[in-house]
């Protein structure tokens, strides 16, 4: 079955730096759209970036404000986020999630990894 694991997350002052990693398996990764979300406690989840099987990227502009970037590595089927420049804000459970280049809606989900930022 497919799997998306999420690894990185952790603790971090503010204006710190963290990189997410998200390792897939039981899908042909090159061929998938990969999206990073996260959910604050109490938030509704919350689109971060998305980067498409050309590697085109797309970012949610208000909230990442070019402090993050999205990228991918198809010959270790593993998706990053590098996040910049951390604020309190940023604190939340981040996912990734793979899907279809051509929908919207994303078709698996990983589980999650924390990220606090603490100011």
């Amino acid at each position: 079955q497919v799997q998306l694991v999420e690894s990185g997350g952790g603790l971090v002052q503010a204006g710190g730096s963290l990189r997410l990693s998200c390792a897939a398996a039981g899908l042909t990764f090159s061929s998938y759209a990969m999206g990073w979300f996260r959910q604050a406690p109490g938030k509704e989840r919350e689109f971060v970036a998305r980067i498409y099987r050309s590697s085109l990227r797309a970012y949610n502009a208000d909230s990442v404000k070019g402090r993050f970037t999205i990228s991918r590595d198809n010959s270790k089927n593993t998706v990053y986020l590098q996040m910049n420049n951390l604020v309190p804000e940023d604190t939340a459970v981040y996912y990734c999630a793979a899907g279809q280049d051509y929908r919207t809606q994303y078709d698996y989900w990983g589980q999650g990894t924390q990220v606090t930022v603490s100011s």
